[in-house]
């Protein structure tokens, strides 16, 4: 006989107040400059699309969406270093575009590093396309870094 092993589901749900210190773990282990409390509470309290994913009781990543006027802007979507290159990311994007869609938004931008290649290969494998640049947008070790805006119409 043949065994299969499968890794297990993955468990997605809103995120809560009592998610933030693991959420704030992975912020802390995937970025140089990460989020604060202040930032992930401010977004709880002010009604984002905040969803976290999690494996057999191990919060693995999470996802921030904002949203207004048709558009939806990607504020974070991080998974653990660890779990990384796994699908989760693309697992919370899928989520995010779907529920987005089903929303009433018709397209979505988002921000990264030019240097994050592995985060903009997923981005453009899930369609979304470079549009513009954003001058000195993220704190860096050595003054500000520019930041690749992307977006994808739903």
């Amino acid at each position: 006989m043949n065994a299969v092993l499968r890794r297990p589901a993955f468990d997605f749900r809103p995120m809560n107040d009592g998610d933030i210190d693991a959420v704030l773990a992975i912020e802390q282990q995937a970025y140089p400059f990460p989020w604060t409390r202040g930032n992930f509470k401010d977004c709880l309290v002010s009604g984002y699309r905040c969803e976290v994913v999690e494996q057999a009781g191990d919060l693995l990543g999470y996802s921030v969406l904002s949203s207004g006027a048709g558009e939806g802007h990607v504020l974070n979507c991080c998974v653990a270093p660890v779990h990384q290159g796994q699908g989760v990311g693309s697992e919370l994007m899928r989520r995010m575009m779907a529920d987005a869609k089903a929303f009433g938004i018709g397209v979505l931008f988002l921000e990264v590093r030019p240097r994050n290649r592995r985060a903009i290969e997923l981005y453009e494998r899930l369609g979304f396309e470079a549009i513009g640049l954003r001058r000195g947008y993220y704190p860096a070790a050595e003054g500000r870094e520019d930041a690749l805006v992307m977006r994808r119409e739903l």
